[in-house]
Parts: C-alpha cells; structure tokens; sequence
C-alpha cells in the first residue's frame, strides 16, 4: 500500500473511532491495530492524536460545507438555502461525518479544538451568507436547524415512532425559512 493509500486508510479508521469515543474516547492503539500497523506509524503520520482528530473533524465540516456549495450551484436568496437544505438532509446518512461535528464541539474545552472547529463553522457560515446573500437571521435558523437534524441522527430519531422524533426528522424543504426576515425579527 503507497503511504498515501495507508493514510487515507488511517484517516477513514480514525473517522470512525473518533465518532464513536471522541478525542478522549478513542484510541490510537486502536486505530492501529485495525490499520494492521504500529501506534509509533499513527504517530509518524500525524504527530499526535489531537492533529489526527482535527483533520478528520475539519474534513467532515468541509465535506458538508462544500456539498452545500455545490448544491446551491448558481443560485441565491431562499432558492439557493432551499437547495442546500435539501443536500443537508442527503447528509444525514453520513453517520460519521455528523458524529465528528457534535464530537468536535463537545471538544472545544480544549483550546486547539475550538479554534479548528470555530474556523470550520464560520467557514459553514460564511458560505451560506456569500452564497446566498441572506440576512444573518436567517442563516442562524438555517444552520440551527441543521444542528438539531445532527442530533436527531446521533439520537437514530428515524429508529423511532415518537412525536418528538418524528418532528426532528423534519426536512429542510424550499420556503421552510421564507417567514425569517430581518423585518420580522427586529
């Protein structure tokens, strides 16, 4: 396997661990042995296991950024939100990618972390505003309602028949944020 093949192999493991234990949670040790190579190689590729969790939390915020980018394609105002909205929803099988954001943010005790994820998350949020020239208001209700859809996925709200689930499960649809303008929220 080329070292680029090994680590992006590393990388698609620690994904996973890190998801499921977090930055404390996971081990490297772990990491490793399903890689089949020594914790010293893990260490040898990224330096520590905080570098190692940064890249794969900053790819899973990138990836969820950049398919929102791509998904509003030419357009902007409430059609371009309502495009990336209909793309969050499509990410929301991505049970890692979303997983590594909330682990992200329950790291931000650390100082490092929550520098890394306060730039991901204002490079989420400045793609929004520049793509779609909305008011900040609006992207807040956008962005919040995309958290509560990660949290409705970490609780596999689509495992179960309760209302409260049910309305978690709520799509982001076209003209959903129609109503949040910067007049009616003075």
């Amino acid at each position: 396997m080329s070292g680029q093949d090994r680590r992006q192999q590393v990388l698609g493991i620690a994904a996973e661990e890190f998801a499921g234990g977090g930055l404390h949670g996971a081990s490297t040790e772990t990491i490793a042995r399903r890689a089949e190579i020594t914790q010293a190689y893990v260490f040898r590729m990224f330096g520590t296991k905080k570098a190692l969790f940064l890249e794969v939390v900053t790819a899973a915020f990138d990836r969820v950024t950049e398919a929102m980018r791509k998904a509003a394609a030419d357009t902007t105002g409430l059609d371009a939100l309502g495009r990336m909205g209909a793309r969050y929803n499509e990410t929301l099988a991505d049970q890692t990618s979303l997983l590594l954001q909330l682990q992200g943010f329950a790291a931000c005790g650390e100082p490092e972390v929550r520098d890394a994820v306060r730039e991901c998350f204002g490079r989420m949020w400045e793609t929004v505003a520049d793509i779609t020239g909305l008011d900040p208001v609006t992207i807040k209700a956008f962005l919040a309602f995309g958290m509560l859809l990660n949290t409705g996925a970490a609780l596999q709200a689509a495992e179960l028949d309760e209302p409260w689930a049910h309305g978690i499960r709520t799509p982001i649809r076209h003209g959903l944020f129609d109503h949040i303008t910067t007049e009616t929220n003075k």
